[in-house]
């Protein structure tokens, strides 16, 4: 058997017949250690890979103590079995990998921006980038070399060569592992890098596809740079189209116009919401001075379609306008009912007991502060009964 793992050898494997060797158990969860395997471990920024050991799901992979460990849904008996590789992911991982690769080799020789780090998302990849900034020209440039030489249909391969012989190379690295012992694996782009990578790549620059750069974001004195390659091009794409398609209907307007046209609606509602504050500012005075002027040292209102802003404001009118009275105050907006308790500066009845105890009757919880008491209630079935109760404590002050 070879030293070598089946998925360095050969990245283009979906499927082999293996043994499992060993099973255990780490964290809770169940391993399986494979005679052979084509699954890539995590690692060099690489997500390991998923798919089945037999019919069981393999949920990570991970190299433990130079083991590679397969991370199971359940137990495995040891003896022969059939691996399956989720091709999907994988396929999209190498994608990204060399095109990372590739983005870094062109930023480097083309524009003197060597990468320090890389991180290849779920969903968006980035590299941090040794350049202070990026203005929309240089990326626009960057993309267009990178483009260039994925027309190319650059060879792209893999070695191990020995560390006597690494050392008299010009390799795009970072430096090995600290302890690394034995050969080095390269991965060559031909006539554009070289560079030690122990993860899975495409054969051709061609197969990448495309790389299309995002955008970027300050990074410890230097740039981050968003981007994705690949299938993600692609699937980045059709769903901007999803969405520029809903929103022509929604909008009534072209591609082109939808950002003004979304602009100038939001202008539109920003004016109706001041009208509506304005209004609602009104409605809180005309109330206040209508349940002010009644006679009653109790009083109440409720409001369909307001929410509990709408009744602090009418609550902060009542509280200053009429000193003498007390009042309970709800709403309901959509499914949530909310109640606010007002105990006047001439009441001598503490308002916070009074609306802890409104909100008991209510099944619902609030707080404040002074002469006001707020929250959400549960039900507003009882509010004929935590108005009666506010009445007896309002008249036992």
């Amino acid at each position: 058997m070879s030293t070598t793992p089946a998925y360095e050898r050969d990245p283009y494997l979906r499927q082999i017949d293996t043994e499992v060797v060993e099973v255990g158990t780490e964290g809770g969860r169940s391993f399986a250690v494979l005679a052979e395997t084509i699954f890539y471990p995590e690692g060099g920024g690489q997500p390991s890979d998923r798919g089945l050991l037999g019919e069981i799901p393999v949920i990570d992979v991970r190299r433990h103590e130079g083991v590679i460990r397969h991370v199971l849904e359940r137990k495995v008996p040891i003896g022969p079995t059939t691996v399956r590789l989720d091709w999907a992911r994988r396929f999209d991982h190498m994608q990204q990998h060399t095109g990372q690769h590739l983005l870094t080799a062109v930023a480097d020789d083309g524009f003197g921006w060597p990468t320090t780090a890389f991180h290849l998302g779920e969903h968006v990849c980035d590299i941090e980038l040794a350049v202070a900034t990026l203005n929309p020209v240089e990326i626009r440039r960057l993309e267009e070399a990178v483009a260039a030489e994925i027309r190319a249909a650059r060879p792209v391969s893999a070695r191990r060569v020995s560390q006597d012989a690494f050392a008299t190379l010009t390799v795009r690295t970072r430096g090995l592992p600290a302890g690394h012992v034995g050969d080095v694996r390269l991965v060559e782009i031909a006539g554009v890098d070289l560079n030690t990578c122990g993860g899975t790549h495409v054969r051709s620059t061609s197969e990448i596809e495309a790389i299309k750069l995002l955008g970027t974001e300050p990074m410890r004195g230097g740039t981050r740079l968003f981007w994705l390659a690949g299938g993600r091009v692609r699937a980045r794409l059709a769903a901007h189209e999803e969405r520029n398609a809903a929103l022509r209907v929604l909008l009534g307007a072209p591609d082109e116009e939808l950002a003004r046209t979304a602009e100038a609606k939001l202008e539109q509602l920003h004016a109706l919401e001041k009208q509506v504050r304005a209004l609602e500012d009104e409605l809180a005075d005309s109330t206040a001075a209508a349940l002010a002027a009644r006679p009653e040292r109790v009083v109440s209102a409720h409001f369909d379609g307001k929410d509990a802003a709408f009744l602090q404001r009418l609550g902060r009118r009542l509280s200053s306008s009429a000193p003498e009275v007390a009042a309970l105050l709800t709403a309901t907006l959509g499914e949530h009912s909310f109640f606010l308790v007002v105990v006047g500066e001439a009441v001598p009845l503490e308002a916070q007991m009074a609306g802890r105890e409104i909100a008991g009757l209510l099944a619902g919880r609030g707080g404040g502060s002074g002469r006001i008491f707020q929250g959400k209630a549960g039900s507003l079935a009882p509010r004929d009964a935590a108005l009666a109760r506010l009445g007896e404590l309002v008249a036992r002050a």
